[in-house]
């Protein structure tokens, strides 16, 4: 498959990525002094931190599943490993790539200037802090405290930035307000994950990963793909007509917060009532956006083949509460990790991808090694999603084959292009 050059879009009233030239406001004024290249744009120090996180939330994963296979010793955490896991995945992983996306598309979205360097960069050294902490809490649930605390803090500074942005005075913010709404309700995952350190039980473990997922990772990840997806196939599939109906981002939404609510009254094996109109219209979407021409452009067919995952995760979810409903249980976790590590790590590794290329000044184009890494990480989803459905004596290896099947896959990923953000723009821009 031929590897083309996607062009940026040329400047336009149209929501892009492309870095303007303007000054930041460091630059604008001579007296003030630049800020270090890691500082010059908020996606490159929360990008960075991101990577960082992935790599170390995973490897103390790899850990605990090499333990169970008795490859390992165990490593002697002193709470839950699978809480833990969910704890530094969905509160520590995807928050920093998802604030570096937003904190430079979402001004953008709203016709209002970038984000100046004093808006965003104690939040994200809060946020650093508190997580650089809690890798360490599985030994000392005491620190987890503290750093949770200081991530709450970070998370509701940015909060307040997004809001500012979100409710300006734009004409069309939908999509802005849907992602802040979102990014509320991962707080409100944090403070339930607080609540469970200090002691409060294991209900509270369940309302954190129940609003982790369904209250703040699938309407920001799916609100990001309606906006961006579609925006993306129009600049390179001739002939294309641009299918992002409002009603279905309500309703995906709408039913994304009543599956949370329902996991988190203890009720999840009722959500197949959101999860079977949810999970038609997301396939239905994928089929709209044509995902075989954009193909032709790896850089926008590895965003199509992510966001079916969404589609594909939810269909299971629906079959899996149908037949707990009938009596007959089956499935165990595999449409959580076909939506977690499919939709969630295929997204985030072409969508970051995407945006690194564009804003360290190279060509928006999906070299061998990028598209390979993809593809690498679709074998990691059919592992993971097959560790849930074959007989227990194969799936710890499986299980273990794809943690680091997984980590081998964002290593490579992270040698490619976490250098990216610490040296200036190849093209001599700002930012």
């Amino acid at each position: 498959m031929p590897l083309q050059v996607l062009q940026p879009p040329p400047p336009a009233p149209r929501p892009s990525l492309a870095v303007s030239a303007a000054p930041t406001a460091a630059s604008a004024t001579p007296d003030v002094p630049a800020a270090p290249v890691l500082f010059a744009a908020p996606h490159r120090a929360m990008f960075l931190s991101g990577g960082i996180m992935l790599l170390a939330a995973f490897a103390l994963w790899a850990l605990e599943i090499g333990a169970r296979a008795g490859v390992v010793p165990a490593p002697g955490w002193v709470l839950p490993p699978g809480w833990m896991h969910a704890l530094l995945v969905l509160g520590g992983v995807f928050p920093f790539f998802i604030l570096g996306f937003l904190f430079t598309a979402m001004p953008r979205w709203q016709g209002a200037p970038d984000l100046s360097l004093q808006q965003w960069l104690w939040p994200w050294r809060l946020l650093a802090a508190g997580w650089v902490l809690a890798c360490v809490g599985p030994w000392l649930p005491g620190l987890l405290v503290a750093a949770l605390v200081l991530v709450a803090a970070g998370w509701g500074a940015c909060l307040r930035v997004m809001r500012g942005i979100a409710y300006n005075e734009h004409q069309d913010a939908l999509h802005a307000r849907t992602v802040w709404w979102a990014l509320a309700g991962g707080g409100l995952a944090l403070l339930a994950w607080l609540a469970f350190a200090l002691g409060g039980g294991a209900v509270w473990a369940r309302i954190a990963i129940g609003a982790g997922v369904w209250w703040f990772l699938v309407p920001v990840f799916f609100t990001v793909c309606h906006r961006m997806v579609p925006f993306f196939s129009s600049n390179v599939i001739a002939g294309y007509v641009m299918v992002r109906p409002r009603w279905a981002l309500r309703l995906v939404v709408a039913a994304s917060v009543v599956h949370g609510a329902l996991v988190m009254a203890g009720l999840g094996g009722a959500a197949w009532i959101a999860d079977a109109p949810a999970a038609a219209v997301a396939l239905w979407l994928s089929y709209k956006w044509r995902p075989l021409p954009a193909l032709r452009v790896p850089l926008l067919g590895m965003l199509h083949l992510g966001f079916a995952w969404f589609g594909i995760g939810l269909a299971l979810f629906a079959v899996q509460g149908v037949a707990g409903a009938l009596g007959q249980p089956m499935l165990a976790l595999a449409p959580l990790h076909a939506l977690g590590v499919g939709f969630f790590g295929s997204v985030l590794l072409a969508m970051v991808s995407r945006v690194t290329l564009g804003h360290s000044g190279r060509p928006l184009v999906a070299d061998r090694l990028t598209w390979g890494l993809f593809i690498g990480l679709e074998l990691v989803v059919l592992t993971r999603v097959a560790a849930d459905l074959v007989p227990s004596a194969w799936s710890g290896a499986l299980m273990l084959a794809a943690v680091l099947g997984w980590l081998t896959v964002f290593g490579a990923w992270a040698w490619r292009y976490l250098p990216a953000y610490w040296r200036a723009r190849a093209d001599g821009r700002p930012g």
